[in-house]
């Protein structure tokens, strides 16, 4: 399968690099050939470290890659320009730095994590640790076009809420695989609807308060409604309760309906769904010169390098290499490119969701379901935000978006994936309680005192 990508992107490059010379090339391929290598070095650690793993999310996820690269290298290059020192990367070679660092904490997190007490166990750390790192985006975050996404500590910086949504995960399968039980019970009555016990339905309050919390302070829609959806799903895939999944779309319709009528920059993203047009010089002007984008790319497409996501110089979408990538490559690619890169995304469900239904526990089950929906239901926010299906939020399309942290967050899934799709083999539960235990003996003690505070 990995050589069929190659193919797929080798053929991609080929279009690309003749609608810019005007003439059949190949042009200069060593940014495509420096991720088919890198590809191919995943594959062969997975392969040497011999444990049977899905032989489906490397190829799809590198597909998505190889399209990600495939497109910056069409972009104009000054879009992100970053100095490390004398040495001066433009958007396509930054990009590639950051496809190898995902692929390089994937093979790692796949390889060395052989055991999840580490995420199960300490799930009340875990979930300190992400309200630490949004209240730090709170207090030193910077602003972008309006929102509090950025994070800047000394020379880095990044969107912790990429991290965050990942340490949501763990901690929210750890607590249901916990709580299963209870939560699937029924205890007092409201109204019509049959609850658990308050206590065991806080976390659901509190995720609920964060969401609103995220919005209000962040402004950040995208990973409000992420956060959310996701948990939502993951509480139904653990219960099964159709009231509990009802009463959680019931606090978001409340929520949004409170958010819209207190807070402006609500209201503006709002209007500017309804009517991009009515503001398409101004507010709207995004919105609208991406469907133009996807209008001019009919059923076929115009062809790879022959779309406008550039006109004089400028950028015909602004944040075309963030937000509005979906939009840049339906122009390029036409309604079947688009309809195959939503078919990748669906592959990646099922094999995620697979892993998930083969899982040797309830805490691996859950946590693969809710690292699958991370990135699903992210992806389809963003699609369903450039074609103007919902409000426009300021997330990423995953794997195939400009972006350092969420490429790197994508790594951290694909590592976890990798991990938790491998079979047990004779002997492991012995090696789980051999060295490594030993090693992290430290940083778990820490850890309990942490769990035991927050008890």
């Amino acid at each position: 399968m990995l050589l069929l990508v190659g193919v797929v992107l080798m053929v991609g490059w080929v279009s690309l690099a003749s609608t810019a010379a005007e003439r059949p090339t190949l042009g200069d391929p060593r940014a495509l050939l420096v991720l088919l290598a890198m590809l191919a070095v995943v594959h062969l650690v997975l392969t040497v470290d011999g444990r049977r793993r899905d032989q489906v999310l490397l190829p799809v996820v590198g597909l998505l890659m190889g399209l990600s690269v495939l497109l910056m290298s069409r972009l104009p290059q000054d879009h992100v320009i970053q100095r490390f020192g004398s040495l001066e990367l433009p958007l396509a070679s930054l990009q590639l730095l950051w496809i190898g660092l995902s692929l390089g904490i994937a093979s790692f997190i796949a390889v060395g994590l052989r055991d999840d007490l580490v995420l199960r166990s300490y799930k009340y750390t875990w979930a300190v640790a992400g309200i630490v790192l949004l209240l730090l985006v709170f207090v030193l975050g910077d602003e972008t076009n309006g929102a509090r996404l950025t994070l800047h500590i000394g020379p880095f910086a990044g969107q912790p809420s990429e991290l965050l949504k990942i340490i949501l995960v763990v901690f929210l399968a750890a607590y249901l695989a916990d709580n299963r039980a209870l939560l699937a019970g029924q205890d007092s009555r409201l109204g019509p609807l049959r609850l658990p016990p308050l206590l065991y339905l806080l976390p659901m309050l509190l995720i609920w308060g964060l969401a609103l919390a995220t919005v209000v302070i962040q402004r950040d829609l995208g990973a409000a409604l992420l956060f959310y959806g996701v948990f939502l799903l993951l509480l139904y895939v653990a219960t099964q309760r159709r009231d509990l999944l009802a009463l959680g779309v019931v606090l978001f319709i409340v929520g949004g309906v409170a958010l819209y009528a207190f807070f402006p920059h609500v209201q503006e993203r709002v209007q500017i769904w309804l009517d991009p047009f009515a503001t398409a010089q101004g507010a709207g002007f995004q919105i609208v010169r991406g469907l133009y984008a996807l209008g001019r790319g009919g059923v076929l497409g115009t062809g790879l390098g022959a779309g406008l996501p550039g006109v004089g110089g400028a950028p015909s979408i602004p944040a075309v290499h963030t937000d509005f990538v979906f939009a840049a490559l339906g122009e390029e690619l036409g309604l079947v490119g688009s309809l195959a890169i939503l078919a990748l995304y669906a592959v990646f469900a099922e094999r995620g969701l697979r892993i998930a239904a083969g899982a040797r526990d309830e805490f691996r089950t859950l946590l693969a379901a809710g690292l699958t929906l991370v990135i699903v239901v992210q992806a389809a926010i963003i699609v369903a935000g450039n074609a103007k299906l919902i409000p426009l939020t300021g997330i990423t399309l995953p794997w195939i978006a400009y972006g350092g942290s969420s490429m790197l967050a994508g790594g951290i899934v694909l590592g976890l994936l990798l991990a938790v799709a491998v079979e047990d083999r004779p002997g492991a539960a012995a090696e789980r309680i051999g060295w490594r235990e030993r090693v992290g003996d430290a940083a778990r003690a820490a850890a309990g005192r942490v769990e035991r505070v927050v008890r």
